[in-house]
């Protein structure tokens, strides 16, 4: 009987490209912007893509704490999802959800 291994799933394994990168933190954004850990573990998952050494370094963390700001466990502040957002070479844009009157 043969057994079947698989390895495990990480999104970060896909982010190859910027556009991977921004199609991916849009679609984040529309299933659950309004969740800031939700979107602080979807910076982890870009920061892993990229170098979370490096960006750590960049941002002014331990690759440790970083990690842990952005497991999904942590709490950053959004000075710090700020700070990863630039370091990453990403902006922070707000829209409005419905027509103003």
């Amino acid at each position: 009987m043969n057994q079947e291994t698989f390895s495990r799933y990480d999104t970060a394994d896909y982010l190859k490209t910027e556009e991977d990168i921004a199609a991916y933190l849009e679609a984040v954004m529309e299933e659950g912007g309004d969740d800031p850990v939700f979107v602080a573990r979807a910076l982890g998952v870009v920061a892993r893509a990229r170098n979370l050494s490096q960006l750590a370094r960049d941002v002014g963390m331990s690759r440790q704490g970083l990690d842990k700001a952005l497991s999904g466990e942590g709490n950053p502040s959004f000075a710090t999802v700020a700070k990863v957002a630039k370091a990453l070479g990403l902006r922070i844009t707000f829209q409005p959800t419905h027509p103003v009157p």
